[in-house]
């Protein structure tokens, strides 16, 4: 099924010479519109995100590597970007799908137009295309892989571009923290009088994290993921944290460490795809969702108090465990570990996925979605407080 876009002089890209573009799913129906960015062609999976602002943050959140990004939004760019709310030192997204791109941007802080940035970065975007009908396909037909070709490349025919979609690697199965993570390990000095010491492992971490460890006295130490455990222990750390990043949580190779860190005592908090990784260390299974959680206003609820936190969240996987009440970690008989009980901690309200998970037995916790949340919401900025408090507690328990 093909979708025209008839162009209007009204809308602020019309105002801007661009080349015909389209985008193309592996379901065959496809969209035409305007280029947007950088001229070419890109491919990866098509996944809808509902933030209306913080798109900066989104753009630079190493968590959507190899996946085109469409904003539900309809209006784009009006902020512009700046060089303190990079997440990361680039820009993630395989491709950017927006409505209305601003024509230009009207923020203090602004000191580039958006399309500057991808036109700079090589990333291939398409405009003046109607995302709210390609954001109710997604949510219908689920995540799939995509295609925007632009220029030259979108004169080629329908069935060409389709064959060439069909012909792109699929999510499901794809290791990408290797890819996103840091080669070398730095440090992030804590501010004030340093309290703690935490090994974090980069998967695709972002640059708000460390920061927000750094503010409660932690030093924080960034390792690449190809880390080993003597790599860690090295350290002393006081904790060990796993945060966000791209991929199946099945072919991580990473689970292997989070178990010798669980058997081996430390304290261990993970977000996103740590949450993940704890979850199948823990003996769970993990599943990919229709069309995942994406976006800053998913609701949660924390079992433990019934207080509900909105969210930002970016994640097309999660843990398979039983909601309701605790259980042994399956992995225990089949490893001969002894990690105890474990309970689902958070649940997502729109669906009831799997949002948190809590060992019981043995110092470990870990949630589905983002506490360092930039632009926002900051509901669940309390966790770091949390992961202190649990490396305080086990510090006087080995005292």
């Amino acid at each position: 099924m093909n979708d025209t876009t008839p162009a209007t002089t009204k809308r602020a890209s019309a105002f801007v010479s661009r080349e015909p573009a389209c985008l193309v799913l592996e379901d065959g129906r496809i969209f035409r519109g305007r280029s947007y960015g950088a001229i070419g062609t890109t491919f990866g999976e098509a996944v809808f995100s509902t933030g209306m602002s913080g798109y900066q943050e989104t753009l630079t959140d190493p968590s959507y590597h190899k996946q085109v990004v469409v904003m539900t939004a309809p209006h784009v760019g009006n902020t512009g970007m700046n060089d303190e709310d990079y997440e990361s030192g680039k820009i993630w997204v395989a491709g950017y799908v927006v409505r209305d791109p601003a024509l230009r941007p009207s923020n203090w802080r602004s000191v580039r137009t958006l399309e500057d940035d991808l036109a700079e970065q090589g990333i291939v975007g398409i405009c003046d295309i109607d995302t709210r009908a390609l954001t109710r396909h997604l949510r219908e037909r689920g995540a799939m892989r995509v295609g925007v070709f632009s220029g030259a490349d979108a004169a080629n025919s329908d069935a060409d571009l389709l064959d060439a979609v069909k012909n792109a690697p699929q999510m499901e199965g794809s290791e990408l923290a290797s890819e996103v993570a840091t080669k070398e390990a730095y440090v992030v000095e804590a501010k004030g009088e340093k309290k703690f010491t935490v090994a974090a492992v980069d998967l695709g971490i972002k640059s708000n994290t460390p920061r927000m460890m750094s503010e409660r006295g932690i030093e924080v130490h960034v390792l690449p993921a190809t880390v080993a455990l003597d790599d860690i222990t090295a350290i002393n750390p006081d904790g060990v944290f796993f945060s966000n990043g791209p991929g199946d949580p099945a072919t991580a190779p990473q689970v292997e460490l989070l178990r010798d860190v669980l058997a081996a005592g430390i304290p261990y908090f993970g977000i996103c795809f740590g949450n993940q990784l704890l979850g199948r260390a823990l003996g769970f299974g993990t599943y990919k969702l229709k069309y995942g959680h994406r976006g800053i206003n998913v609701p949660v609820l924390d079992k433990a108090s019934g207080t509900v936190e909105i969210t930002a969240q970016n994640h097309g996987f999660a843990v398979d465990a039983p909601i309701e009440g605790s259980t042994q970690a399956p992995s225990d008989a089949e490893h001969g570990t002894s990690f105890g009980r474990v309970e689902v901690s958070h649940v997502c309200l729109n669906d009831d996925v799997v949002e948190g998970l809590r060992c019981l037995d043995i110092p470990a916790f870990s949630v589905q979605y983002h506490p360092e949340a930039a632009a926002g919401p900051h509901d669940a900025a309390y966790l770091f407080d949390r992961f202190v408090e649990m490396m305080s507690d086990n510090q006087k328990v080995n005292a």
